[in-house]
């Protein structure tokens, strides 16, 4: 029998780095569009939700097709609200799927192939867990964190650090654009990163995470050049 997906977008009205930045228009739409229009798209989704308390957000998901089944209760839609709780919430509210799909509406870059291959590579590989991961554009082995006199002590401790990037070993960084867990298995170990989690890798061009005004304003320009290339096909 083809598994079930359930696919939850949380989105809680409160956002400091960028004020109300899920429904704030960004090439031409609201940024939170993006991400249910690209999850409408899926051969795998069973079903898409989202996930907020706020009444505005809400109305905005509705308008573009994402059923709203609930309204997330306020005390897990604070600052410090662990990410994981809307989750279980979620689960709660719509039990039965075999697996659950979270998808940040603050990865606009994010497309249904991204989400199905993400889907698709977990299948294969028959995990429990599989996230999205890209490159990182600096190597965590040329970084340094800074002491209280000011001076500068690397983040790996590590003799002999190759000179030139090609000859650093590989890393990766979640890039917080698809997370996909097998619904019991989410309830039991409450996280996505476990020991049994598999990485998926997306081009970095498609893993920006918009957290500040700068990250908006990338994803926007390249939103539009996506539009305009659209256009010309």
């Amino acid at each position: 029998m083809k598994p079930t997906f359930l696919a939850i977008i949380p989105a809680r009205g409160g956002s400091k780095g960028v004020p109300r930045k899920n429904i704030r228009k960004i090439a031409g739409k609201p940024l939170i569009a993006w991400t249910i229009e690209e999850a409408k798209k899926s051969q795998y989704i069973t079903r898409l939700i989202l996930s907020s308390e706020d009444d505005e957000i809400i109305k905005v998901a509705k308008r573009y097709g994402c059923e709203v089944p609930f309204v997330r209760p306020k005390e897990i839609a604070q600052d410090d609200t662990p990410g994981i709780d809307p989750v279980l919430h979620a689960i709660q509210q719509c039990p039965g799927y075999d697996y659950v799909v979270l998808l940040q509406p603050t990865s606009p870059l994010r497309t249904v192939e991204d989400i199905d291959g993400c889907i698709e590579y977990m299948l294969k590989k028959n995990a429990e867990f599989c996230v999205s991961v890209t490159a990182p554009d600096k190597s965590p082995y040329w970084m340094y964190i800074q002491d209280d006199v000011g001076k500068i002590k690397p983040i790996i401790n590590q003799t002999n650090i190759p000179t030139r990037r090609q000859d650093l070993p590989k890393t990766i960084a979640i890039n917080g654009a698809v997370y996909v867990a097998k619904t019991d298995k989410i309830i039991e170990e409450r996280t996505f990163l476990t020991p049994n989690t598999f990485a998926y890798e997306m081009e970095r061009g498609q893993s920006l995470d918009i957290d500040t005004e700068w990250d908006f304003k990338v994803c926007e320009f390249f939103l539009n050049q996506r539009i305009q290339c659209d256009k010309k096909e």
